[in-house]
């Protein structure tokens, strides 16, 4: 039996049992589809700790550019987060968190009493030095906390794991948002979990959902710019930027010119406010009755095609600074009649609003 079968048959069967349940939630709560994706609590960080899954002959796979031990501690998240019925987004925080913290070692010591994944401290009450050291019980240490905060599934992943961390540098962790994401969506894959599932319970519970979760920036034109077709969304770069609802993608470009003389940019680049002109990198997807989103200013090449298929919360590139900026935010756009253009665009705060998925509010 090949590795690969190996990792599938050690953590599929779980899984395939708890989806054909009903998802995470329809399996402890015996609720609906979208039930999947409500936290639930995990076990208190007092249970007993149980020791860290199986490694498979030979050990685990390298992915990407993590290692063999490094993925076995990702797969250690992800199967505990599947036990515990944290849903999906909790292990894309569990994962970049322990990337930011620990590379995804599973490290004896750091910073004064610092020990293992999460780098957590027997002095602030996390536990023994033996529990933290053990990849599960951390793993159940940090769940039990986030999932304890107030409305987590909502925030940006740097300010849940900050809640959790308290850490010395709080917007470190929205540098691994993509990087925690994939690996996430390679172990999910490895057990034949689809991914679009894994976007739909990080994002989404109804047909549409947020772009990402930050607070408002600039507005619908304001009166000191008449001509700002969308919204702002104060997002930090790398930060996820998901597809609002469901759709085909229309337009993926480069739209990034020297404001003066229309030569071109690039996107290779941050764009500047005063130099600059265009979108960036961006996105069009059309929706059912005419509807169209527009995501701007992507940090690097959309993760989508024209022509694709998308789901709502499915993953379709990251914020950046590209074309007519100032800093890193996603350009957030709604249509309507299909009219890609000025005299289409509406604006999103309550549009979203009426369809159960308001915008943030400015901070």
């Amino acid at each position: 039996m090949t590795l690969r079968s190996l990792v599938s048959l050690t953590v599929a069967l779980t899984i395939v049992f708890i989806l054909c349940a009903g998802g995470l939630g329809g399996f402890l709560l015996g609720g609906n589809a979208a039930a999947g994706c409500v936290p639930v609590a995990a076990s208190s960080a007092a249970s007993s700790p149980l020791t860290s899954p199986s490694v498979p002959p030979g050990g685990w796979p390298a992915i990407g550019g993590w290692d063999s031990d490094q993925v076995g501690n990702a797969a250690a998240i992800v199967t505990t987060g599947v036990r515990l019925a944290v849903p999906a987004r909790g292990w894309v925080i569990a994962v970049a968190t322990a990337m930011q913290e620990s590379t995804l070692r599973n490290l004896p010591g750091g910073d004064r009493d610092s020990v293992g994944l999460f780098q957590q401290r027997p002095s602030q009450g996390w536990g023994t030095p033996a529990q933290l050291r053990d990849p599960v019980s951390a793993t159940e240490r940090f769940f039990g906390k986030l999932v304890t905060i107030s409305g987590w599934q909502a925030m940006p992943l740097t300010d849940a794991a900050q809640a959790v961390q308290i850490s010395a540098y709080p917007d470190a962790y929205a540098t691994w948002e993509t990087p925690a994401t994939d690996l996430v969506t390679a172990i999910t894959d490895t057990t034949g979990q689809p991914t679009a599932s894994l976007a739909a319970c990080d994002a989404a519970v109804g047909p549409w959902t947020q772009p990402v979760l930050a607070p408002l920036g600039s507005g619908f034109r304001t009166s000191g710019r008449p001509g700002h077709d969308g919204v702002d969304l104060s997002a930090p770069r790398g930060t996820l930027i998901r597809a609002a609802s469901a759709g085909t993608v229309r337009t993926v470009r480069c739209n990034a010119v020297h404001a003066n003389t229309g030569a071109e940019w690039g996107c290779d680049r941050d764009g500047d406010p005063i130099l600059t002109a265009g979108c960036g990198w961006y996105v069009d997807i059309d929706h059912a009755a005419g509807l169209l989103t527009r995501y701007c200013h992507m940090d690097q090449p959309p993760m989508v095609t024209v022509g694709q298929q998308v789901a709502v919360g499915q993953p379709i590139g990251v914020v950046g600074s590209t074309g007519h900026s100032s800093g890193p935010h996603l350009h957030y756009e709604v249509h309507h009649h299909g009219d890609p253009g000025p005299q289409g665009a509406v604006d999103p705060v309550p549009f979203m609003a009426a369809r159960n998925a308001p915008l943030p509010p400015a901070r």
